[in-house]
């Protein structure tokens, strides 16, 4: 026995209500194993459709057979249509903007327009009482007075008449069905003429109303041309001046010119303002930079070379020699005539800024006065201006509509019809409905998706396990045997039987589904045992997620196949409830496993050794208990431990997992748990609770087994039937 697993069992006791919460929890979050679901193989597809093959060819033969019924009994209906031509680039304009308008692209809005102009109440209505076709049509069948009396002044809609166009064409054709050809001709040529008639009709109307309204407008507008032409001619007279326009414009430049001239003004005041405050200072510089800086600068370079000159002599010639004095009075004269000049720059610079402050208070006047002026005329010019254009505009306005006027009247003489009847209706020979090989095509195709749709709508709903690849792909586990169907279980097992497992089923039962049956078990035997060659599996749990499984019926075969072989074998009835394997051999069931855990007698004592086949052995469960729960502990581990070394395979055949708290204990006293499943009944998520469950509590899940596969739930059903029909029922030869 494994140390975890002895650890596991000699732990504190779990109570019922701890196991049975611990069934309720979900299983761990597996993202593989999810990852794997979304991927179904596309055989698995064909296979639903091959397995559904006959209820499908069924539903589309029966859905054919009643539209083929059908569509023979229905009154057939006629069409007629009559084509309408409709000239969009005509009637073009003779003179004027219509002469030169060119033809907009709006096709289909065009006849779009039309369209809906011949469905009008206005175009159907006079049809629809000519030939009574709201009854034709039993839109008022079983109908009271008061609700007919409203529909009849409702606007008329033709439910069997249809208006097209042909693509790429301005020809609309309307169409009408009817039971009576005759009627469906007439009809359709009747709604063309109305149409034709209503626009005549529109056209005319419009006309006279355009008429109306432009001569309104006329006389309007000559009335306020008037109106305005009077305003300017008395606005002129109170101005009193011929142009009032040219007036503002010679303003206008007046102070552009007093502007300009006011400004350079300005200008010049400033520089002489400057000039005038530094020559009053009485510096030699502030002269110099003076308009008339130029005679002082030629008296001081004068005056600079006499003193020069001045210089020299007295240092050569002394103070009393003649030429000495003759350059100091020209000296002299010098500093005189520049200190008068200085004078005389100061007082003209003076006078310069003196006449240009009055110059510019003079443009500054001149300016005001000018530009009060041209406001005051500008502001009425513009008042001018407005009253002139508003003549102007209604004078130009009144012309225009007087040249459209006539215009239109000349146009008018030369517009043609642009819609005619290009071919009429006639009554038609052949019906359009029903169309038969239409309807029987739809009804083929239709009832075809439909019926497949649903198959694998079905298949997908279905959430039960079927075959291995299902479970392999949603269970993260493996398949290590599928047991074909058998009819009619007979389950009793007679101790002293000569077909050994073929007396598992009734003599009505055929050699072939009990070959089939055994075939499965032995190939499940041997995938138990070479399951693991390191360590060989003694002991071996068999449970199911629910009862009805067929999990004490598969313990029993796999018993008896694995004894046939010469191995030692005991099977350990372990439903202390509801106990069932000793009803199966034909043998008492009073003592059994449950007096074993009560320690009223020995294991061995027990145990029932069956006569076919020899090898095997059998302990039954003992009288049934509701505390089997109590029962199970440390004294099943030691009984499994002792008969592991006694017997080559010990059978445990468990109680449900789900639901009962027994099951947990022994799944950790024994080497492997297989888990039984019936394919086509035992939900997934039962069966992935109950692995969830063993591998929480660290059993060793050998694998799960499906019992009662056949066609209608596994893909892989017909390797038994293929094999066995080619080989015989064991012989290893084919058969004749």
């Amino acid at each position: 026995m494994p140390k975890e697993t002895k650890a596991l069992i000699e732990a504190p006791a779990v109570t019922a209500p701890d196991l049975l919460r611990a069934l309720s929890w979900g299983p761990p979050p597996q993202p593989d194993v999810e990852a794997e679901e979304a991927s179904v193989p596309l055989a698995h597809y064909l296979w639903v459709l091959r397995r559904h093959r006959w209820k499908i060819l069924g539903f589309i033969v029966a859905s054919t057979l009643a539209t083929l019924v059908v569509s023979s009994r229905i009154t057939p209906v006629f069409e007629a249509t009559a084509t309408v031509d409709i000239d969009r680039q005509t009637p073009s304009g003779v003179i004027g903007q219509e002469a030169s308008r060119s033809v907009l692209n709006d096709s289909d809005q065009f006849l779009a327009t039309q369209i809906k102009l011949i469905q009008s109440d206005s175009v159907l209505r006079p049809v629809a009482l000519r030939y009574n076709l709201l009854e034709h049509e039993r839109q008022f069948q079983d109908m009271d007075p008061g609700r007919r009396a409203s529909l009849e002044n409702a606007p008329v809609l033709l439910k069997r008449l249809k208006i097209s166009r042909p693509p790429n064409t301005y020809l609309l054709l309307a169409s009408y069905r009817s039971t009576n050809p005759q009627l469906a001709a007439d009809v359709a040529n009747a709604i063309s003429q109305s149409y034709l008639e209503h626009t005549y009709n529109i056209r005319i109307r419009s006309s006279a109303s355009l008429a109306s309204f432009m001569e309104k407008q006329l006389d309007e507008l000559r009335a306020k041309m008037e109106r305005s032409s009077q305003a300017l001619m008395q606005f002129e007279r109170e101005l009193n001046v011929i142009n009032p326009e040219e007036k503002t414009s010679i303003l206008s430049a007046r102070l552009l010119q007093l502007n300009t001239e006011f400004t350079n003004s300005q200008g010049d005041r400033v520089r002489k303002e400057a000039a005038f405050n530094s020559s009053r200072g009485g510096t030699l510089e502030a002269a110099l930079v003076s308009s008339q800086g130029e005679a002082l600068k030629r008296l001081t370079e004068r005056l600079n070379d006499t003193q020069e000159r001045f210089a020299e002599a007295k240092a050569h010639y002394g103070t009393n020699h003649p030429e000495f004095r003759k350059l100091a009075a020209q000296a002299a004269e010098l500093q005189r005539q520049l200190d008068a000049t200085r004078l005389v720059i100061a007082r003209r610079t003076e006078i310069e800024y003196r006449e240009a402050q009055n110059r510019e208070s003079m443009l500054e006047k001149a300016v005001r006065e000018t530009k009060t002026e041209f406001d005051r005329l500008n502001a009425r010019s513009f008042e001018y201006q407005s009253l002139k254009r508003e003549a102007e505009a209604d004078k130009k306005l009144y012309e225009e509509l007087i040249r459209k006027i006539r215009e239109a009247g000349i146009n008018a003489g030369f517009q043609n019809s642009t819609i005619r009847i290009a071919d009429p209706a006639r009554p038609p020979i052949n019906p359009v409905f029903p169309n038969l090989r239409l309807n029987l095509a739809l009804a083929l195709l239709l009832s075809s998706l439909l019926a497949v749709g649903v198959a694998l709508i079905t298949d997908v709903l279905d959430n039960t396990l079927r075959d291995s690849e299902q479970v392999a792909r949603t269970l993260n586990t493996e398949v290590i045997g599928s047991l074909p169907v058998v009819k009619s279980w007979h389950g009793r097992l007679g101790p002293a039987s000569a077909a050994k497992t073929a007396a598992l089923v009734k003599a009505s039962d055929t050699d072939h589904a009990v070959t089939n049956f055994d075939e499965a078990i032995r190939t499940l035997r041997n995938s138990i045992l070479l399951s693991d060659f390191d360590r060989r599996t003694k002991s071996l749990l068999i449970t199911s997620a629910a009862p009805g499984e067929g999990k004490s019926t598969m313990a029993a075969h796999l018993a008896v196949a694995h004894a046939e072989q010469g191995h030692r074998t005991l099977l350990i009835d372990g439903d202390l409830r509801r106990p069932s394997l000793h009803r199966r051999f034909n043998v008492p069931g009073s003592l059994g496993l449950s007096n074993v855990l009560l320690a009223e007698l020995g294991w061995r004592d027990a145990v029932i050794k069956l006569e076919q086949p020899p090898d095997l052995h059998f302990l039954p469960a003992g009288s049934g208990s509701r505390r089997a729960s109590d029962l199970i502990g440390r004294g099943l581990v030691e009984m499994l431990d002792e008969a592991s070394l006694e017997y080559d395979l010990v059978i445990l055949d468990a109680p449900p997992m789900l639901g009962f708290a027994e099951p947990l204990q022994m799944a950790t006293a024994v080497d492997g748990v297989l888990v039984v499943a019936r394919a086509g009944e035992t939900p997934l998520t039962a069966v992935r609770g109950v692995i969830a469950t063993l591998n929480r509590l660290r059993a060793k899940v050998v694998g799960v087994v499906l019992n009662e596969v056949h066609s209608e739930t596994s893909r892989y059903y017909y390797y038994y039937g293929n094999y066995h029909k080619y080989y015989g029922a064991g012989h290893g030869k084919p058969r004749a």
